[in-house]
């Protein structure tokens, strides 16, 4: 393919190039998730796109699986206790998302009769769900033709249809370029062949051009270009506040309630840092002061 102007009208695009190599290349991954077995259960999508917000595929597979034992039903998952689902969240980070999906299940349940809305804008009043999560379950729960804009599509999009890195073009051209990509026939699987492309192959740094099925299509490919990180690097996670909130959350996850003081000790935090944490946590709604004053998990 001839490299592509980045600011040529969406409409000069073929709609579709590289679909057939796309489809075969993806059924070999198919099934390789536990979510992806044949399963357009809207729950359990939603719960895996919460799992997966800030946390590798690779590591949902064994927390998706104890979570579905658990909470079965968004029914179930709703009548527990925020304690619950904390303890239940454990291993995969920012507990916050436990938290907003806890707060969506009550929703969901609250306003929608208990079955997940499959209508995107439906989706995103949801506690916890942004454009991104609501187009996911709306596509490969519903199959609503709408693309799931993350970071791996975004990227694999600019390079093959544009010959560029997403941050050269505009994020409303990158999306109507995406949109028009996308296979209306079974959008779910198209965005999820997309993002595997960008998480397996399409990588940032030095991508493996040479075992991708788009090659043969790709304006980047054919410009020569090798790729760099267009996002700024992550702060370290060692020592961050972020790291006190998580820590704190764990210990109380093990313990029950305890004083400021007996966590300061246990975790080797000063008690200035830990009750900031601890202030923040409450804010959230992860957290909560006992009438003795002591701090536990929200019941």
């Amino acid at each position: 393919m001839a490299e592509p102007s980045p600011d040529a009208p969406s409409g000069e695009i073929d709609e579709r190039p590289g679909a057939r190599e796309l489809r075969a290349w993806y059924r070999g991954r198919a099934t390789l998730y536990p979510w992806r077995r044949g399963i357009r259960d809207p729950y359990r999508i939603l719960v895996c796109e919460f799992m997966a917000q800030q946390t590798q595929a690779a590591r949902v597979v064994g927390a998706f699986d104890a979570w579905i034992e658990r909470f079965p039903t968004v029914r179930v998952l709703a009548d527990a206790s925020p304690a619950d689902v904390l303890r239940a969240w454990q291993g995969l980070g920012y507990n916050r998302c436990a938290i907003a999906l806890h707060r969506a299940a009550r929703t969901i349940v609250a306003d929608h009769g208990g079955r997940v809305p499959g209508d995107v804008d439906v989706l995103r009043s949801l506690p916890g769900v942004g454009p991104y999560t609501a187009a996911a379950v709306a596509s490969i729960a519903f199959g609503v033709p709408v693309v799931a804009m993350d970071t791996n599509i975004r990227r694999v999009a600019a390079r093959v249809l544009r010959g560029a890195e997403p941050d050269e073009l505009s994020p409303a051209r990158l999306r109507a370029d995406a949109q028009a990509w996308l296979d209306p026939s079974d959008p779910g699987a198209w965005n999820q062949a997309v993002m595997d492309v960008g998480a397996a192959l399409c990588r940032p740094r030095s991508p493996r051009c040479g075992e991708c099925p788009l090659q043969a299509v790709c304006a980047f490919r054919a410009t020569g270009r090798r790729g760099r990180s267009s996002v700024r690097p992550q702060p370290a996670f060692e020592g961050s506040f972020r790291q006190v909130r998580g820590a704190l959350v764990r210990e109380l996850s093990r313990s029950g309630p305890r004083s400021l003081p007996e966590l300061a000790a246990q975790l080797g935090e000063g008690s200035a840092r830990l009750a900031e944490a601890a202030d923040h946590l409450i804010r959230d709604g992860l957290v909560e002061r006992t009438p003795s004053g002591e701090l536990r998990l929200r019941e």
